[in-house]
């Protein structure tokens, strides 16, 4: 256990410690957008969800010492590729006018892709070997470890290797420690059991029942809304909070947080209080929105709002997951969907988000999905009669009421965003908009151009104050 443990838990360090440090290499070179993240944090939202596909199919169909040997190849070949570090060439800065993420993503795939690839492989892999070889053990305890690990490295980073080390020297760095877990999880792939072993512990295992198509799809839902909001807000509060440095990672650690509360072995989630703060929170960043347009809200404040509100919504979403987790055998489909949610949540927010929306509609998008999401897995859980108990008969008629609330906020949010717009303009660097205050004939009419929600400077209409400052 201790050796499964201690590779899992490097192997999660690793793979969140690289994400700073390759973001803080690239963000110069794409023109320093908050945008920069959002790209990057999709990159590896989709390389994980190839690592969990990767573990499932060497899972499901490789005998063991199949799995150990192809394993083992392809850590060799990953760390002949970070012989050289990860950072990446001068070569490969954008040419002026090329699409930030498309370069973004090539970037990432060439220089940390396949040594993600293989990180991102390890957790579920172990688990699924450990499940095996401990003759059907629940192995989530181990998820939350990796989850915690991956914490240490984001809450590290800013503390004690941002400010001592160059990015040069932290390339370097990360490449000898990638070495070492190529040690280290090779040496637990051979150690970890026979094929025969594991064979028999499978056909001592009891059947377990089937999943349900109905459990794949909240596996799905769950988590892709709790990566829409991670991204949705991290977005909001780098561009229309707070332009403080590394502010991505406050929202990405309390996002693993949650993770690791879920998924701890005792398990940190009670639908009583939870379910009654998700109320508050989603009023209160709802409420947050809309006087947020005014920018005279304390950034603190703000920070704490949507920080909180943030993590409570995804203890809700999380802590539904893990009420749905199955038996281990049907392990690696169960991680195989949460990657795939994460990886959806981070595609809509980064590459469909910008390209259909005029401004940042997808975080009230979001806090509405998440009012349904949540009614929606309370009414098919039969174990929830006993919390709603005489509430049950009017659920249909509640969830109803919440979803046209919820509706009718982003409705209002859209229109109150778009009001008085004479352009509005999105892309990757953000949402541009123009409008006037009354007409030219008015004296103290005035045409202002903001940011978001970042005034970026006002003209008077009226021609004969046209000049004045």
């Amino acid at each position: 256990m201790l050796l499964y443990a201690l590779t899992t838990v490097v192997s999660a360090f690793l793979l969140f410690q690289v994400q700073p440090i390759i973001a803080k290499i690239i963000l110069p070179w794409f023109g320093g957008s908050a945008a920069v993240w959002t790209v990057c944090l999709l990159f590896f939202q989709m390389v994980l969800l190839l690592g969990y596909t990767y573990a499932h199919v060497l899972v499901r169909y490789f005998e063991r010492q199949v799995q150990t040997v192809i394993h083992a190849g392809l850590l060799l070949v990953s760390g002949f590729l970070v012989l050289r570090t990860i950072y990446p060439p001068a070569s490969m800065k954008p040419l002026p006018g090329a699409d930030p993420t498309v370069g973004i993503l090539a970037l990432l795939a060439a220089t940390v892709g396949l040594p993600y690839f293989m990180l991102s492989t390890t957790g579920p892999l172990l688990q699924a070997w450990y499940a095996r070889e401990r003759r059907g053990q629940m192995p989530y305890r181990l998820y939350a470890l990796s989850n915690a690990g991956s914490m240490f490295a984001l809450l590290s980073y800013p503390v004690l290797f941002e400010p001592q080390f160059g990015t040069h020297r932290q390339a370097w760095m990360w490449s000898i420690a990638y070495g070492v877990f190529i040690l280290l999880c090779g040496f637990t792939a051979f150690r970890g059991g026979t094929e025969e072993a594991a064979v028999a512990a499978v056909e001592q295992a009891p059947a377990a029942a089937k999943p349900t198509a109905r459990q794949y799809a909240l596996w799905l839902l769950l988590p892709a809304c709790a990566s829409l909001l991670l991204l949705a807000i991290t977005n909001h509060l780098s561009q229309n909070v707070a332009a403080i440095p590394l502010l991505w990672v406050l929202p990405l650690s309390l996002y693993l947080l949650s993770f690791i509360l879920c998924f701890e072995g005792s398990g940190w989630y009670r639908r009583n209080p939870y379910l009654q703060l998700l109320v508050v929170a989603l009023g209160g960043m709802a409420y947050g929105l809309t006087v947020d347009t005014t920018g005279n809200m304390p950034i603190w404040w703000m920070l704490l709002l949507f920080g909180l509100g943030m993590f409570t919504c995804c203890m809700v979403l999380h802590g539904e997951l893990v009420r749905l987790k199955p038996d281990p055998q049907y392990l690696t489909h169960f991680y195989l969907m949460i990657s795939a949610g994460g990886a959806l949540g981070g595609v809509f927010v980064a590459l469909i988000a910008p390209r259909i929306f005029r401004s940042f509609y997808e975080m009230p998008l979001g806090l509405v999905v998440c009012a349904v999401l949540v009614m929606l897995a309370l009414s098919l859980d039969a174990e929830a009669s006993a919390w709603f108990s005489g509430w049950r008969a009017i659920l249909p008629g509640l969830g109803a009421a919440v979803t046209v609330a919820m509706a009718l906020f982003l409705g209002m949010q859209i229109r109150e965003q778009a009001r008085g717009a004479r352009v509005m303009v999105r892309n990757f660097y953000g949402a541009l908009k123009v409008h006037d205050t009354g007409p030219e004939t008015d004296m103290m009419a005035v045409r202002t151009l903001t940011h978001g929600t970042i005034n970026h400077g006002e003209e008077y209409l009226n021609i004969a104050r046209r000049r004045l400052p």
